[in-house]
C-alpha cells in the first residue's frame, strides 16, 4: 500500500451478464489503482450472489440449490457446479486484464458465521442450529481459502499483497440470536463469544498462513468490532454510519497498532443529492479527531470504500461511487 490513504470497493457491482463483469473488472483496475478487488455481480443470480460465490470456494463440502436457499450435500448439485465454472470465469476475466497489475489486490468470501446463518443442514434447518456441522463448515471454508489464495497468486502474478475480505453481515445476528429458525417463528439461540471469535480465527488464519491479509468486513449495526479485532485480523471495514460509541475505542486501536481500518463513508445506493468529496474529507478528518489520531500517522492505514456493496446501484452512481471514494482517498 503507499505511503497514502487508499481506495477500494466493498465488492458487489451493478451488472447481470458477463460484459457487464468485464465492465467492472476496468472500472476497479482503472479507478482503483492501490488497491483494486475482484468485483462480485450478484444481478447474475444466486450462483454469483455472497453465499453462492463462497460455496464455491468451500473445500470437501457439496451443496445445492433448494426452494429455501443453499443446502449442503454429500455431493455438488448443478448449481452448486455452476458457482464454481461462474467464479472460475470470472478469475479469467481478472487473470486476462489485470496481467499488469503490481502491488495489492483484495477479493471478497462470506465469513463462516455468515455462511451458518444462510446455509441449510442436509436435511433442513441452518448449519447454525447445528454444533458440529458449524465447526465443520468453517474449516472446510478455512481450508478452501487457502486453495482460492494460492489459485489468485498463480494467476495474478504481478500482485505480492492479497487482501482477503471476509463478509460476516450476519455476525451480530449470530450473537445476538436474532437468526430466524426455519418456521420464522422462532429465533437460533446466540452463539457463545469464544465460540464465535475461534471460527472467525480459524478463518483468519488460513489466510495469513496463506500469505494473505484478512480483513473482517460489515455494515451491520451492532457487529461486536472488538470481538473480530481480537483475532489476530489485519483490518477492520465498515459503514460510519453504522458504528457506535462503544466501537471508537477498538477503531482507534487498531489504527493505532498500524493495521488496517476502512472507513465506508460514500453512498452504496443512488443518493437524492451527490455528497461533495470536500464534505466527506471533511466528516473523515472529525471522525479522527474524535478518537484522538493524527491524520498524518495513521493515513497509510487508512482506506476509504462505499458504505456497503454497490450491487443495488445503477451503473452510473456505481462508477461514480468508484470514483469519489478514489477522490476523497487522495484529498486525504
Amino acid at each position: 500500500m503507499s505511503a497514502g490513504v487508499t481506495a477500494t470497493g466493498v465488492g458487489s457491482m451493478p451488472g447481470a451478464d458477463d460484459h457487464a463483469y468485464a465492465e467492472a473488472v476496468r472500472l476497479v483496475l482503472g479507478e482503483l489503482p492501490d488497491l483494486p478487488h475482484v468485483p462480485e455481480l450478484p444481478g447474475r443470480g444466486v450462483t454469483a450472489a455472497m453465499t453462492g460465490r463462497t460455496l464455491a470456494v468451500v473445500s470437501s463440502l457439496g451443496a445445492d440449490l433448494q426452494p429455501a436457499g443453499w443446502r449442503l450435500t454429500d455431493a455438488s448439485g448443478v448449481d452448486h457446479r455452476r458457482a464454481r465454472s461462474l467464479l472460475a470465469q470470472d478469475l479469467d476475466t481478472v487473470e486476462e486484464l489485470a496481467q499488469d497489475c503490481a502491488g495489492t489486490f483484495k477479493t471478497q468470501l462470506a465469513g463462516p458465521w455468515t455462511l451458518a446463518a444462510t446455509v441449510e443442514k442436509p436435511r433442513g434447518d441452518k448449519v447454525l442450529s447445528d454444533h458440529g456441522a458449524r465447526r465443520e463448515l468453517a474449516q472446510a471454508l478455512a481450508e478452501g481459502v487457502r486453495v482460492h489464495l494460492a489459485d489468485l497468486r498463480r494467476r495474478v502474478r504481478g500482485v505480492d499483497r492479497w487482501v482477503v475480505q471476509v463478509d460476516e453481515p450476519a455476525l451480530a445476528a449470530v450473537v445476538a440470536a436474532e437468526v430466524p429458525t426455519a418456521s420464522g417463528f422462532g429465533r437460533h439461540r446466540k452463539v457463545d463469544l469464544p465460540e464465535a471469535s475461534a471460527h472467525l480465527e480459524w478463518v483468519v488464519s488460513a489466510i495469513t498462513e496463506a500469505g494473505g491479509e484478512a480483513w473482517v468486513h460489515s455494515c451491520a449495526s451492532r457487529t461486536p468490532w472488538s470481538l473480530v479485532a481480537g483475532t489476530g485480523v489485519g483490518g477492520l471495514s465498515a459503514d460510519l454510519d453504522m458504528l457506535g460509541p462503544a466501537d471508537l475505542d477498538t477503531f482507534a486501536e487498531v489504527l493505532e497498532q498500524g493495521r488496517t481500518v476502512a472507513l465506508g463513508v460514500v453512498p452504496s445506493a443512488d443518493p437524492a443529492s451527490e455528497p461533495s468529496d470536500a464534505r466527506i474529507v471533511e466528516r473523515v478528518q472529525r471522525w479522527l479527531d474524535m478518537l484522538g489520531l493524527d491524520p498524518e500517522v495513521v493515513r497509510e492505514h487508512l482506506v476509504v470504500t462505499p458504505t456497503c456493496g454497490l450491487a443495488g446501484a445503477t451503473p452510473a452512481w456505481a462508477a461514480r461511487a468508484v470514483r469519489l471514494s478514489a477522490t476523497v482517498a487522495r484529498n486525504l
